[in-house]
């Protein structure tokens, strides 16, 4: 028997290990069970070279509850260690940077540092008031090695029976850990990380993970089935998904997975955080905000990266190089199989348009590569249900939708049931109005204005008039100059909140008496405040402005003017502004009262 003491200058070591070495105990699983798998891929390796003799047999990880004694045991049938390779492996290399680790680490709250100093078996200690490995080497003639740690700088290193090739580790689990004895909390633990390693994990005689996922083969090994059945079984209760994206790179950076666009059909759907991120099939974490573009967090399935260690750590993702490189490439890959569907399948495109715009324009706000390379598949639906790309929609609208600045007017509905009337005015004036109905629309307008300066967007039931050179409905006004004064005055009456403009016009007959239209920034500004924003309180405050455009020429005005009765006078014309600010939503309150209240009135008097 070899007694010792581990080679580290301070006896404070454990204690910082198992306070700090982890952010979440039940870590310890997943690395102990890693170093199995690297122990059992090992032997294959040296199998395969001709430098482990013998049969190979049945390479399994077994994960053993005994609840009896008190025990976690992880077992592979691996390459083991000698005595020799115990004494280097477990009591010299792990602690080869001791000090450094002390003086860097103790007292931070957490520190994931996972393979900086190769304590990843130390994990054990986090859980346990002593550990033993039971290891017999694949050498020839090599005897079973018995090591034992309390937990302090003492081991114990003795000669003892095992049958089998392959490393035990047996942990005495402590008072704070008896959870680890319970079989529903260790498979939880297993099936957040062990869920697709590469070599078969065993538990209560049962292998719980998928040696072989889908992402680990080549695309023309899969089909559709594959394809959709593996995202079953990461969202076994999810809708099948749109389409996906196999990646498969081997330079200048190692990056494989699948990533799915999910079908959303409405916004407040939206879940993150569904990628999980994978190290040679060992899971990481499923927070890759800096490995995946912001835009496609939105997206499901598995990346797999050996060049992202597993102590991954926001300020390494921020960076390192080779993070970049992935998070260009996932953008890159994922424009070009939007653009190949668009160009292949345009009506299945279109189709998915509901699900697919979120991403489209949410990558098209945020990142300008995308952006430049949506232009070829970025589309737009109208009202009466056809798409137009940007510059399809451009050459329809040439010679109707150009503002006084020579800019391209996109006219657009935010609902296009509350604002039908004002939609079909403008279709009747041979515009196209498209639908801009999701919560991220109106931040994508404001975000593209920027973006596109020979662009605007205006809402339909804006000031259009004045924004677009049509002048087909102008026509010359029947009614008199005094006519149109008196007119003008009666619909200036005064409403609570609102800034009324009156504008008298001579327009086609068949046109609406009266229009309420508002400013398109001053109502954007509006809505903005009414969901929050840095200037939100001060815009919420301040009063609509709206434009009222009468139809002089409208017979509605001939038969109230002729009326010799002022008061009836003054409530038909309020009526007619009062259903045109209904119609925009901005009658309410006492306005709205009193509209209920003149209506009731002008029926009793029929």
């Amino acid at each position: 028997m070899q007694k010792g003491q581990i080679r580290v200058q301070t006896e404070n070591i454990f204690p910082i290990i198992k306070k700090f070495l982890y952010s979440e105990h039940d870590i310890f699983i997943r690395e102990l069970v890693s170093n199995a798998v690297d122990a059992t891929q090992k032997l294959k390796t040296l199998s395969s070279i001709g430098e482990a003799k013998g049969e190979l047999g049945d390479l399994r990880i077994d994960v053993i509850i005994d609840k009896e004694n008190g025990t976690l045991t992880i077992a592979d049938k691996g390459i083991g260690m000698t005595a020799e390779e115990v004494d280097k492996y477990l009591n010299q290399v792990a602690f080869s940077s001791a000090e450094e680790f002390l003086e860097k680490y103790k007292g931070q709250a957490e520190a994931n540092i996972i393979g900086h100093f190769g304590l990843g078996f130390y994990s054990a200690f986090m859980v346990s008031d002593k550990v033993e490995v039971f290891t017999k080497s694949y050498k020839e003639d090599a005897k079973a090695v018995r090591w034992e740690c309390d937990g302090s700088p003492e081991f114990i290193i003795e000669e003892t029976e095992k049958a089998d090739r392959g490393t035990s580790i047996v942990m005495h689990l402590n008072d704070e850990s008896k959870e680890f004895l319970e079989s529903f909390k260790v498979k939880e633990t297993l099936d957040k990380f062990c869920k697709f390693l590469p070599v078969p994990v065993f538990f209560e005689d049962k292998q719980l993970n998928n040696t072989s996922p889908a992402w680990t083969k080549k695309p023309s090994e899969l089909t559709k089935e594959d394809y959709e059945n593996f995202y079953k079984e990461l969202y076994p209760f999810s809708e099948t998904p749109l389409f996906w994206i196999h990646l498969n790179v081997d330079y200048p950076f190692n990056l494989t997975g699948i990533l799915y666009f999910p079908k959303i059909k409405q916004s407040y759907e939206i879940q993150k955080d569904k990628i999980q991120l994978y190290s040679n099939q060992v899971f990481v974490t499923d927070e890759v905000k800096d490995i995946v573009p912001e835009f496609l967090m939105l997206l499901h399935g598995v990346i797999d990266s050996p060049d992202i260690p597993l102590n991954v750590s926001r300020s390494y993702l921020q960076g390192d190089p080779n993070v970049r490189k992935i998070n260009a490439h996932i953008t890159r890959k994922v424009a070009d199989k939007l653009e190949e569907i668009f160009n292949k399948e345009r009506s299945s495109f279109e189709e998915k348009w509901e699900s697919l715009g979120l991403f489209v324009k949410y990558g098209m706000m945020t990142d300008d590569k995308f952006l430049e390379k949506a232009a070829k598949f970025f589309v737009m639906q109208d009202v009466n249900g056809k798409f137009y790309t940007l510059d399809e929609y451009k050459i329809a609208t040439e010679t109707l939708q150009k503002n006084k600045d020579g800019k391209q007017v996109i006219l657009y509905t935010t609902n296009p049931v509350q604002q039908d009337a004002y939609i079909q005015h403008a279709i009747a004036k041979g515009f196209q109005v498209i639908k801009m109905e999701t919560l991220v629309d109106a931040a994508f307008i404001n975000s593209m204005e920027m973006k596109w300066p020979d662009t605007i967007f205006t809402r339909v039931d804006a000031d259009i008039a004045d924004n677009l050179i049509d002048k087909s409905e102008d026509v010359e006004s029947v009614l008199s100059k005094d006519d149109t004064e008196k007119l003008k005055k009666l619909f200036e009456q005064p409403q609570d909140n609102l800034h009324i403009h009156v504008e008298i016009k001579g327009l086609n007959d068949t046109a609406p008496p009266v229009t309420a239209t508002r400013p398109e920034q001053m109502r954007r500004m509006k809505d903005m405040a009414a969901i929050g924003g840095g200037m939100a309180s001060f815009y919420a405050q301040m009063p609509d402005e709206v434009t009222l455009t009468v139809n002089g020429n409208h017979p509605v005005y001939k038969n109230i003017l002729a009326s010799a009765n002022v008061e009836q006078q003054e409530k038909l014309v309020q009526n007619l502004a009062d259903l045109a600010l209904l119609s925009q939503g901005l009658l309410n309150g006492k306005n709205l009262t009193r509209f209920i209240n003149r209506s009731v009135a002008l029926i009793e008097q029929q």
